[in-house]
């Protein structure tokens, strides 16, 4: 069985859940290392709000963390299927030549109610310090978060 169908298995779409999603770039490419491809998907993530309410997220050279509440009425896949594909798009508008943006899958958790949403979030933003890029939230662009 394919990684991509593991992922799958016991997804579940619950309006009004919370998710953190991670989706990664195909060949783990640093597509989102330039301004104006990380823009881009910020711009994505923005469009989805017919179907979630961003609650954080980072976007780091080769992939992005996103926390967000599903919406009533919306598919969990189709929300992250919409980004993907919206991100594609524009990038491909961009970059004609810039061939597959994104690996198959991506890894969902649904966020309990016991932990803690400011807790997770300031993990998800951080991700750019534990990496090297920045030593600090101020000095990184990609990234934002309601109660930050």
């Amino acid at each position: 069985m394919p990684r991509s169908h593991a992922l799958r298995k016991g997804r579940y779409s619950g309006a009004n859940l919370i998710y953190v999603v991670t989706t990664v770039c195909a060949e783990r490419r640093p597509l989102f290392a330039s301004f104006q491809n990380a823009r881009l998907l910020v711009q994505s993530l923005r469009e989805a709000e017919a179907s979630a309410t961003t609650l954080c997220f980072v976007v780091m050279p080769d992939h992005v963390h996103w926390m967000f509440q599903l919406k009533a009425g919306a598919e969990l896949s189709a929300t992250v299927r919409f980004v993907k594909a919206h991100t594609t798009r524009n990038l491909r508008a961009r970059c004609p030549d810039i061939g597959s943006v994104w690996q198959r899958g991506f890894h969902d958790h649904a966020v309990r109610r016991e932990e803690n949403l400011r807790a997770l979030a300031r993990y998800i933003i951080a991700n750019p310090l534990r990496a090297g890029l920045a030593r600090s939230p101020a000095e990184y662009s990609f990234w934002d978060c309601i109660w930050l």
